[in-house]
């Protein structure tokens, strides 16, 4: 069973730095753990679409309407951190702040959500999280610059590694499921036009 404390002890580990119990322990190592983490956690998810935070859903319309150019709002889910794919839709859509605006009366979205069980993570997910950690907290710890750049750069290495597998992991060649990952070049040519 995975936890927060381990991911972020994973973190300290690379540092050569004392390991935490707890994150409210009172110690420099867990405050920073404890400050850091949901940030980088949060930034490190929003940077890809990781499967294993991968959430769909159909959106409920809001009442409320945008004052112009959409006629219709709806409210991203709480644990959104970063819309994905709208199903099926060839309507024009914006995303502004926490709403989706479109012309259109129903939306179904994929995102990536916020879901904080580690449990529920890739084990190179947890891996990335701890190296990112590292890095952001390298510093602090260390007052390092060498031992920083080191952090990120190991940081790098594990977030190729880690969006590599992500990335190849359950890749769709059925376009008749509506969700082909293959994405033909001519589609790339066209848009040009």
């Amino acid at each position: 069973m995975a936890s927060v404390v381990d991911i972020c002890n994973g973190a300290l580990n690379q540092l050569g730095a004392s390991t935490i119990l707890t994150l409210t322990e009172d110690s420099k190592n867990a405050r920073l753990c404890n400050a850091r983490y949901t940030q980088v956690r949060d930034s490190l998810f929003r940077s890809h679409p990781w499967n294993c935070l991968i959430k769909r859903i159909e959106l409920a319309r809001d009442t409320e309407t945008p004052s112009w150019g959409f006629s219709y709002q709806f409210t991203l889910p709480a644990d959104c951190l970063r819309v994905i794919t709208i199903l099926n839709y060839d309507y024009d859509y914006k995303v502004e702040g926490r709403k989706i605006l479109a012309n259109h009366g129903t939306v179904k979205i994929q995102y990536v959500s916020r879901i904080e069980d580690p449990n529920q993570y890739d084990e190179l997910l947890r891996e990335t999280i701890s190296s990112a950690l590292a890095a952001d907290i390298a510093y602090a710890i260390t007052s390092s610059n060498p031992t920083t750049q080191n952090m990120y750069n190991l940081f790098q290495d594990k977030l190729k590694e880690a969006r590599f597998v992500d990335a190849t992991e359950g890749y769709n060649t059925n376009p008749d499921n509506g969700q082909a990952d293959i994405i033909d070049s001519s589609t790339f040519i066209n848009s040009r036009y």
